[in-house]
């Protein structure tokens, strides 16, 4: 199944069922307003949910509406919770290696996670605002779910059943600011702004033989300024997969239902930035900072730009037979300007 929020309706948005082309979409008022209130109530919600979504598939609506990912907030307009792990391990210890420092044993047995900000993602089309390219612009390309009510000490086995939708992010990073902000010990903030997650949210079940042991197994494609850019499968390198990192999340406190647990950036160990890029035949990157690591570990010296005003980002996932699974964030860089 799959599930969109149009913006109109509100802060919250408007809930819609999409078909699984991405083609058309019906709204459901009568089920849920707002994805969150299907979510408090998912076992009266979903079953009503998908009868209108296999009622979509098989054209059984005779004029539904036309899907526009353009008119879609993220599925969760805001959530009441929203952690980022670091599931991929390569990726951290290439941050590491950069700077020449090693990356503690524990960092393979215990998943990092920070709290982001969650009152407020953009839309899969709205643009990335900033205040200056001296910041750092770094998109993120990702796999993050939307769990249920998860309680307090739950383990991976019962973490993996609170799993309802999985969506794509970009958790954009200032990474010019992480530094001052890591120094004082007390983690991101300023560095992460607004993120932007996939037009649809869709049930594992929509994934099929390719969501397997909380984990998608399928390439994560990111293009920058219409160029392939890197497209590395998401479920290679996951040290931790999805039920690990909601474990993780619930060792002192419970989730409630609509919290959003990010894989963090998605990176294949790779043989440097020589044989890693998509022209040297390499499965590329998610993210810019990671061929920058690559670039000061092989020459000292990091080459490769951040994003600059102007520039495109597209972050999608497609199926085997070529079809998008979650539909595309596309962003582009924009200076803020403030209301007037």
């Amino acid at each position: 199944m799959k599930l969109a929020t149009l913006k109109k309706g509100g802060r919250d948005g408007t809930l819609v069922v999409v078909n699984r082309a991405l083609t058309h979409y019906r709204a459901v008022p009568a089920i849920a307003r707002t994805l969150q209130a299907a979510l408090d109530d998912w076992a009266v919600c979903e079953p009503q949910l998908r009868q209108v979504y296999e009622a979509l598939n098989s054209g059984a609506f005779t004029e539904p509406d036309m899907f526009d990912a353009a008119a879609c907030h993220s599925p969760l307009p805001r959530a009441f919770q929203w952690a980022d792990g670091s599931a991929y391990v390569n990726h951290v210890e290439l941050v590491r290696r950069a700077r020449r420092a090693e990356l503690p044993p524990e960092f393979w047995t215990d998943p990092l996670m920070y709290q982001g900000g969650s009152d407020s993602f953009v839309g899969p089309c709205d643009p990335v605002l900033a205040l200056s390219e001296d910041w750092g612009i770094d998109f993120e390309a990702e796999v993050a779910v939307v769990t249920g009510d998860v309680r307090m000490g739950a383990n991976a086995e019962q973490a993996a059943r609170s799993v309802r939708l999985l969506m794509l992010v970009n958790d954009v990073s200032m990474r010019n600011l992480i530094p001052a902000e890591l120094v004082k010990g007390f983690g991101f903030f300023q560095s992460k702004p607004a993120s932007a997650f996939s037009p649809v949210a869709v049930t594992p079940d929509e994934l099929g033989a390719e969501w397997v042991n909380s984990r998608v197994h399928r390439p994560l494609t990111v293009h920058l300024n219409g160029a392939l850019f890197g497209q590395p499968d998401a479920g290679q390198d996951m040290v931790f997969n999805f039920a690990q990192l909601i474990a993780h999340a619930v060792k002192t406190r419970e989730l409630c239902a609509g919290t959003i647990i990010g894989s963090g950036t998605v990176s294949n160990k790779q043989g440097g930035v020589q044989g890693s890029s998509i022209a040297n035949g390499g499965v590329g990157y998610c993210c810019i900072a990671e061929v920058r690591m690559y670039e000061t570990i092989e020459s000292g010296k990091a080459a490769t730009a951040y994003l600059k005003f102007g520039d495109k980002v597209r972050i999608e996932m497609l199926d085997a037979q070529g079809s998008s699974i979650f539909g595309a964030i596309e962003q582009t860089v924009l200076p803020y300007k403030a209301a007037e």
